[in-house]
């Protein structure tokens, strides 16, 4: 990997994101991808549950949020990115989002560590 295509692989995020459905995210991840939504958090294991998760945890295809991004590192098939969230609803997140790729470019393994302001 390099940064353009970690860049690219982070914009592809985003696009599924703002996407009906979830059958952009087998071009993102690997079937057998692990994503964990935190630093203790139990894993999200293999596409189909994270298609899941993808659904479960959006508000929808069309929920109002900002995002912009900063690849921190990339070596060899890992790489690291700040990304900044802002929610319509006023929510707002700092994230470092650690991501293993395949040799074809999908993400093998993704974590996030996801920081909101104190209230």
């Amino acid at each position: 990997m390099d940064r353009i295509r970690v860049q690219e692989w982070i914009d592809g995020y985003e696009r599924a994101w703002r996407t009906p459905g979830t059958e952009t995210l087998s071009t993102l991840f690997t079937s057998d991808a692990t994503y964990l939504q935190g630093p203790y958090r139990e894993p999200v294991v293999g596409l189909r549950d994270i298609c899941t998760m993808w659904e479960a945890e959006r508000d929808g295809h069309n929920e109002e949020f900002g995002m912009s991004s900063e690849i921190i590192a990339v070596d060899g098939d890992v790489a690291v990115a700040r990304l900044e969230v802002r929610y319509g609803t006023g929510q707002e997140f700092r994230d470092l989002w650690l991501m293993t790729f395949a040799g074809d470019g999908r993400c093998a393994a993704f974590e996030e560590w996801p920081f909101s302001p104190p209230a």
